[in-house]
């Protein structure tokens, strides 16, 4: 009896890694582990080349209606981080967002998706640019598989509005980070 109830819990636990190990991932052949010039911001006193990651997603949920993807400082000095790119209403056969996808004026985002207000005050990428000699700041870029097709916000929608959103309709999320100091 006792072996066939070691034999059960082992089966389960080999079972439950190898559902864990085919879970949502998010992954970057543009960071690897901290941000490159490429990734910074070209203004408030950086000089970076502002250029959002290639960013690529496996093993979505089959229930997925769509895709979000944010990237957040939660070291910004501000008393809730800061935001430094929200896209959404990404249709969920999409499975990456190429170098760059963060300038709106290239139209390389996935069509009708919707790129919002960040904390810069405006839609589309805004890259790393961390205060002068603070400590090395975490950017947090976050991957969301969604319930929902759309989520009926616009480009004006506040990066917390749509956060709410996200957190309300979510069915899986991954995140990478990387790190820049200045």
């Amino acid at each position: 009896m006792k072996k066939l109830i070691l034999l059960a819990v082992f089966s389960f636990a080999v079972t439950s890694n190898l559902a864990y190990s085919k879970g949502f991932t998010l992954q970057s052949t543009d960071i690897q582990g901290q941000l490159s010039n490429e990734q910074v911001f070209n203004s408030f006193g950086c000089s970076g080349k502002n250029i959002s990651p290639k960013l690529t997603w496996k093993n979505t949920p089959k229930e997925t209606k769509s895709i979000a993807l944010t990237m957040y400082d939660p070291d910004a000095p501000t008393g809730s981080g800061w935001w430094h790119w929200v896209i959404f209403d990404i249709p969920a056969n999409i499975k990456s967002l190429d170098t760059n996808a963060g300038n709106l004026s290239n139209s390389i985002a996935p069509k009708n998706s919707i790129q919002s207000a960040t904390s810069y005050g405006k839609a589309g990428f805004g890259g790393a640019c961390p205060p002068q000699g603070d400590k090395p700041h975490q950017y947090i870029f976050t991957v969301y598989a969604l319930k929902v097709s759309k989520l009926g916000l616009d480009e004006n929608a506040s990066p917390a509005l749509v956060g709410y959103y996200l957190n309300a309709n979510m069915l899986a999320k991954s995140s990478v980070v990387a790190y820049y100091q200045r």
